[in-house]
C-alpha cells in the first residue's frame, strides 16, 4: 500500500506560495453519527467507541470536557497522543515518555497498534489524503472512524448515550431547545473570530491578513466581555453551562499562556484587560472539575512552541506568564 501524498507539509500551515498569507482551515472528512434510532449504523454501546485526543488541541479539548460532564468515562475509552506534532503529524509516546507523563498513550497504541495518528486514518481509509487531526471517534466493532469533527461529536454525546449513563447526566443539558438559536448565533461568530481567529492571526504570513484577523479577534473578545457583564449568572447564557461555554473555554484557557506571544495576539491579555472573561475562566477552571481535569498546560505550551516550526523555528518555550492561571478571587 502506498501512502497518499499531501500537497503541503503537515507543519506548513500556510502554503509558501500563498498570495494572501491567510490560514484556511479544511473541513473534517468523517461525518457519521452515533444514534439511538432503530437500525442506526453506529448505535450507542458501552465500550464500543474510543476517543483519540490531544491535551494540546482546543478542538479535541471540547470532546474531553463533554465526556467528563456527561459521565461517559467508563463508556467511551480514551487515548492521548504526545504533545509534539512533527512531519508525520501527531504521534504516540515512547515508553520512556509515558513513564514521565502517564497521561499519554504509548506506541504501539494498544487498540490499533498505531505509532502515528495517521496510521488510524489509513486503517479507516487507505486512500485518505486529508490532515491527521484530533479528535477521532473510533468504532472498535467495525474498525473505522465514526467522526472527526468536534462540533458534531459533542452534540451526539449530549444525548445518544443517555440510556447508559447515570440519571443525573441525562438530558440535553448543554444545548437546550429554548436556547439553541442563541447558542448557534454565538457559536458562529465565536468560532470564526475567536476559536479560529487566534489561528488566523498567528499563522498568517502577510501583514494585512494578520491585522484583519487580530482586529476581529479583539473586537469579538470585547463582545464576549459585554455579554458576560450582562449575564444573569456565571456563564455566557446565565446560570447553567451551555455548549457556548464549552466551545469558548479551550481558546480562552490557552490565550495568555500561548496565543498572546506565539500567535501575536498581544493587543491585550485576558487576566489584565478582560475582567469578566477572566472571572468566567477561573470559575470554570477552579469550580467545575471537567474543565480543570482536561487542561494540561505542559502539553499546551510545548505543542504550540515546539511543533509550529513555521512560526517558532527555534522551538524555545517561554516560561510565562506565571502562574498559567490565576487563583480565584477571595
Amino acid at each position: 500500500m502506498t501512502t497518499p501524498v499531501q500537497k503541503h507539509k503537515i507543519t506548513e500551515w500556510v502554503a509558501v506560495d500563498s498570495k494572501t498569507g491567510e490560514f484556511q482551515r479544511k473541513a473534517s472528512v468523517f461525518r457519521d453519527a452515533i444514534s439511538r434510532a432503530p437500525g442506526a449504523q453506529f448505535p450507542p454501546e458501552k465500550g464500543r467507541y474510543h476517543l483519540y485526543v490531544s491535551y494540546a488541541c482546543p478542538w479535541a479539548h471540547r470532546t474531553q470536557i463533554i465526556r467528563e460532564l456527561k459521565g461517559l468515562q467508563d463508556i467511551i475509552s480514551l487515548s492521548v497522543v504526545h504533545w509534539h506534532m512533527g512531519s508525520k503529524g501527531w504521534r504516540f509516546a515512547t515508553q520512556e515518555e509515558v513513564a514521565e507523563s502517564p497521561e499519554m498513550t504509548a506506541a504501539p497504541e494498544p487498540l490499533n497498534g498505531a505509532t502515528y495518528l495517521q496510521d488510524i486514518y489509513f486503517k479507516a481509509d487507505p486512500q485518505y489524503s486529508g490532515r491527521y487531526t484530533v479528535p477521532i471517534l473510533w468504532d472498535k466493532k467495525t474498525n473505522t472512524i465514526v467522526n472527526n469533527e468536534s462540533s458534531e461529536i459533542i452534540r451526539f454525546l449530549y444525548t445518544e448515550f443517555d440510556d447508559l449513563v447515570d440519571e443525573k447526566f441525562r438530558g440535553n443539558l448543554f444545548y437546550p431547545e429554548d436556547k439553541r438559536g442563541v447558542i448557534d448565533e454565538l457559536n458562529s461568530w465565536v468560532y470564526d473570530t475567536i476559536n479560529n481567529g487566534v489561528y488566523k492571526s498567528g499563522i498568517a504570513t502577510k501583514q494585512g491578513a494578520y491585522e484583519d484577523a487580530v482586529t476581529a479577534l479583539f473586537a469579538s473578545l470585547d463582545r464576549v466581555e459585554a455579554l458576560l457583564k450582562s449575564s444573569t449568572g456565571p456563564y455566557l447564557l446565565g446560570e447553567k453551562i451551555t455548549e457556548a461555554d464549552v466551545r469558548l473555554y479551550p481558546t480562552i484557557i490557552r490565550f495568555d499562556p500561548v496565543y498572546v506571544q506565539h500567535f501575536k495576539c498581544n493587543i491585550g491579555m485576558i487576566r489584565h484587560d478582560y475582567p469578566a472573561i477572566h472571572k468566567w475562566l477561573r470559575h470554570l477552571y477552579w469550580e467545575v472539575p471537567a474543565f480543570k481535569e482536561t487542561t494540561n498546560f505542559e502539553h499546551i505550551k510545548k505543542h504550540y512552541t515546539k511543533s509550529h516550526t513555521q512560526i517558532n523555528p527555534t522551538g524555545v518555550t517561554p516560561l510565562g506568564p506565571l502562574p498559567h492561571i490565576l487563583p480565584q478571587e477571595a
